[in-house]
């Protein structure tokens, strides 16, 4: 009856305390970003010279090696958010991944400390691994546990409007600096810009996120969390059904974001040999029509259901990712049909993430819930991405890839079909 009253009324959007809670998650995805993305310029600064593949090879293998850590800043994180609050985890994982960020800026390189500088890279990149692993677990249960039930999906569109604002910024300044300055400068020191950068928005994000208040559910639930032995445990024992579900859909989504957002950024210039301009235009382009498709598609799944939405994501991207990949090449209308068609999909997933994933778990697991099976995914399948596209393209094989993610697709469809509509429910 109060949510049928509010709708009749008008709903007010809390944007102060949503664009608090969402900065902080776009300066994580910015910092996250914008490795993969300058990674083509900086990976023989960190590895000997002489072999421009095997150095970006190791370049990612240090990319996906990071995401290994995610799981474990998920599990660490997600306790100290179900235990101690959202907000001081929050917190936490901003100041994590801002010292991260201006680490790798400051780093030497390997003509000047030899094979210090990768270990370097590494452990920065192990910080950053450990911040996002908590990042989207509590950004996502902040955000659901703050929504009315009738405007979750309305309020989840927000996790992602940050997070496509990040790459936006991430993929334009690229653009820039690809315009402006030679590739030699980018090598040599233009990449360190927006790693600088990040360090600053960090300062930024900070101040915002300590004016935020703890969610009231986890104010009453509290208690209750710190009586859990083994979450983890729980999770499986308790709780089967929701991890295979979240397991099985996000190992799609993540397919879906390292591809678009990070993995077809170097196979298109290195592999497909595109014009670095113009993949960071099309990119550009396509990464603001996704952020502006996130709310309406978030208000979609509150009227019409998560569930159709999930489905025809998945369907579509089956039956689209392999004939769109033949698109990468040389210029700028092929690149733009590939990322606009391939990001507009995937705001049936992003702009709902934050609702489904609530949903599935209880408030005194939900951050341990979604931190530990939601990180293990992205590090199997999103951690590995950019590497394995780049081998297989080494080895004459990209067309593996995309059928990879095509297969992909088709689980994520059938498990999603295992999925209760939840719209409009109360968090448990």
């Amino acid at each position: 009856m109060a949510d049928s009253t509010t709708e009749r009324l008008g709903h007010r959007l809390p944007v102060k305390k949503l664009f608090a809670a969402s900065v902080g998650n776009a300066l994580e995805w910015f910092d996250w970003t914008i490795y993969a993305t300058f990674s083509i310029y900086f990976a023989s600064e960190f590895f000997p010279k002489g072999n421009e593949a095997l150095a970006l090879i190791n370049t990612f293998a240090t990319y996906a090696l990071a995401f290994f850590f995610r799981p474990l800043g998920g599990m660490l994180l997600g306790r100290f958010a179900d235990v101690r609050g959202r907000k001081p985890a929050m917190i936490l994982t901003i100041v994590l991944m801002a010292g991260g960020s201006v680490a790798i800026g400051l780093l030497p390189t390997f003509d000047q400390v030899g094979w210090l500088a990768p270990i370097l890279l590494l452990l920065a990149r192990v910080a950053q691994g450990l911040s996002l692993g908590g990042e989207v677990s509590n950004a996502s249960a902040y955000l659901g546990e703050i929504a009315p039930p009738a405007r979750r999906g309305r309020y989840s569109a927000f996790f992602y409007i940050s997070t496509g604002s990040a790459v936006l910024l991430a993929s334009i300044l690229g653009f820039v600096l690809a315009r402006t300055m030679s590739k030699a400068d980018l090598t040599a020191y233009g990449w360190r810009i927006p790693f600088l950068l990040g360090g600053v928005l960090g300062i930024v994000g900070l101040w915002l996120r300590r004016s935020l208040a703890e969610t009231e559910i986890f104010e009453e639930k509290k208690s209750t969390a710190r009586r859990v032995e083994r979450p983890l445990r729980t999770t499986l024992r308790e709780h089967p059904r929701a991890v295979v579900q979240l397991v099985g859909f996000s190992m799609l989504s993540t397919l879906c974001y390292y591809t678009f957002f990070s993995a077809l950024t170097s196979f298109a210039v290195k592999t497909r040999k595109a014009d670095d301009v113009d993949v960071f235009l099309a990119l550009s382009i396509a990464t603001a029509l996704f952020v502006a498709l996130q709310y309406p598609m978030g208000a979609l799944s509150d009227r019409f259901g998560r569930k159709p939405q999930l489905l025809v994501w998945a369907a579509a991207t089956a039956i689209l990712i392999v004939p769109l990949s033949t698109l990468v090449r040389p210029g700028l209308p092929g690149l733009l049909v590939v990322f606009c068609v391939g990001l507009c999909l995937y705001t049936a997933m992003t702009s709902i993430a934050p609702a489904i994933m609530s949903e599935l778990f209880p408030t005194e697991l939900r951050g341990l819930g979604i931190g530990a099976w939601y990180n293990l995914t992205v590090a199997l399948f999103g951690g590995t991405a950019p590497l394995v596209l780049t081998a297989l393209s080494d080895a004459g094989l990209s067309t593996l890839f995309f059928w990879y993610v095509a297969a992909g697709a088709v689980i994520a469809f059938f498990v999603i079909r295992t999925l209760p509509e939840t719209k409009g429910s109360d968090l448990r």
